[in-house]
């Protein structure tokens, strides 16, 4: 056995080959992965964060318009609702007549806003308004309408309107008008002058009672004529001996605001 110089085993001696210079430059090289790793994490990090940050703050600017638009929207729909019940009441002859009024008036409010629902409250095709709200009032073995007209979008105020002037029409028709005898019929039709940007809509009844014109203006034809006016529209009511006729004479810039 091998002695050193100190009386040890020269088998104990562990020799280490790696000078110090290259320790110090193994662990130089691994700071620098380390900097370049947690540099590139930084940076996405950072990025990811901004993103986010845009993110959330247009979703808070867009959930802040939806409230907006819904707090709007949900004020008409009481307002509509409050103006139907209150002038009903005023008009009806009783109770019993104020009750069926409204109760027509709000389903046909539902109706408009289940139509706007499906079309996601951007509007509607002015010939599904049409056939939404004439349906309940129409018979699928025997149809009591006809209904021509081109294709024309109608954003959502002017959906309510027209569809309540339709209820009122509809009712009207079933109780005084022409649906109120078997061989009555209506025929809706619409076409547009380009020319003027305008819309000319009728309403014709046919093969009814002789009309003659009432004495006193009733809510229902108060609110027709309220609601033209609220499409900043001409309306005309002709109560000719052969049928009523309702003409609705409106600019297209209304149909689409």
């Amino acid at each position: 056995m091998l002695k050193t110089d100190h009386g040890r085993d020269a088998s104990l001696e562990v020799s280490d080959p790696t000078s110090p210079q290259e320790v110090l430059a193994a662990e130089n090289v691994s700071l620098r992965l380390l900097l370049t790793q947690a540099k590139l994490s930084a940076e996405t990090l950072l990025a990811q964060a901004g993103i986010e940050a845009r993110e959330r703050d247009a979703a808070d600017k867009l959930q802040k318009l939806i409230l907006e638009e819904l707090h709007h929207r949900i004020k008409n729909t009481l307002a509509t609702v409050g103006a139907i019940a209150s002038q009903s009441l005023r008009s009806a002859p009783s109770t019993q007549h104020a009750q069926h009024a409204i109760e027509g008036r709000l389903q046909a409010l539902g109706r408009a806003h289940d139509l706007l629902l499906l079309a996601r409250w951007t509007g509607a095709d002015l010939r599904k308004i049409v056939h939404g709200a004439t349906e309940p009032f129409d018979n699928p073995d025997k149809p009591r309408f006809s209904i021509v007209g081109p294709d024309v979008q109608t954003a959502s105020g002017a959906v309510i309107a027209i569809a309540m002037t339709l209820n009122e029409l509809c009712t009207n028709t079933t109780k005084f008008g022409a649906l109120s005898v078997p061989a009555g019929h209506v025929a809706i039709s619409w076409a547009v002058d380009s020319p003027g940007s305008r819309l000319h809509f009728t309403w014709k009844e046919q093969g009814g009672p002789p009309v003659v014109a009432p004495t006193r203006q009733s809510f229902g034809t108060r609110l027709i004529e309220t609601l033209g006016r609220q499409l900043k529209g001409i309306v005309k009511l002709t109560y000719e001996p052969s049928g009523f006729v309702y003409f609705l004479d409106i600019p297209l810039l209304s149909l689409e605001s």
